[in-house]
């Protein structure tokens, strides 16, 4: 399903799912390329996303190729951000593993290109995720972000997620150190 968000003045942002994505061929064929440049970019740049040094292609399109075979599965969903042509984001949640937990979901990867930010790309591709979960009868959707990372748990705070612990200190990027901060958004009621 299709989402369209922006003012006059900004570039059209379409939100697409992994199935709509992987229907036009000519997106699915650039998608792994692109996700993985703009994975490997963030955190060059220094951006909290799972890795200490960028991932390579290969280890984004294995990511990305597990993701889709879950989203197949119905235990996750994926969204691809796009401003006209161009991928700027993308985001997904996975079921937990665990029989106790099937009804949980973590939202596992957001990421906007850097020079893609102030299109409301985060929000749009957060809300669609939050809204893919509740549909798919996920009952708590959980994420955690480094404390510094205040933009992000501005725009999780705004979309209805709460804190729920933080570990301080606990993220180790060299000689820096960052909190955990985890937070979830209850869908049951």
């Amino acid at each position: 399903m299709d989402q369209e968000t922006g003012g006059a003045a900004a570039a059209a942002v379409v939100v697409v799912d992994a199935l709509e994505l992987l229907s036009d061929q000519r997106r699915a064929a650039r998608f792994a390329g692109e996700a993985h440049r703009i994975l490997a970019d963030l955190v060059a740049g220094g951006a909290a996303l799972g890795w200490v040094e960028p991932p390579g292609p290969d280890e984004v399109a294995r990511l990305l190729d597990g993701v889709v075979d879950a989203v197949r599965a119905g235990d996750a969903a994926l969204r691809a951000a796009y401003l006209g042509d161009r991928l700027a984001g993308l985001g997904y949640w996975q079921r937990y593993a665990r029989p106790t937990h099937r009804p949980h979901a973590d939202l596992e990867k957001l990421a906007v290109a850097a020079g893609a930010h102030g299109h409301g790309l985060g929000r749009a591709l957060t809300a669609a995720l939050v809204e893919d979960a509740r549909r798919a009868g996920i009952e708590v959707l959980t994420l955690d972000a480094r404390g510094d990372n205040t933009r992000a748990l501005r725009l999780y705070a705004s979309l209805g997620f709460t804190e729920y612990g933080r570990l301080p200190r606990f993220v180790a990027v060299g000689e820096r150190r960052y909190d955990k901060v985890f937070c979830m958004r209850d869908l049951r009621g």
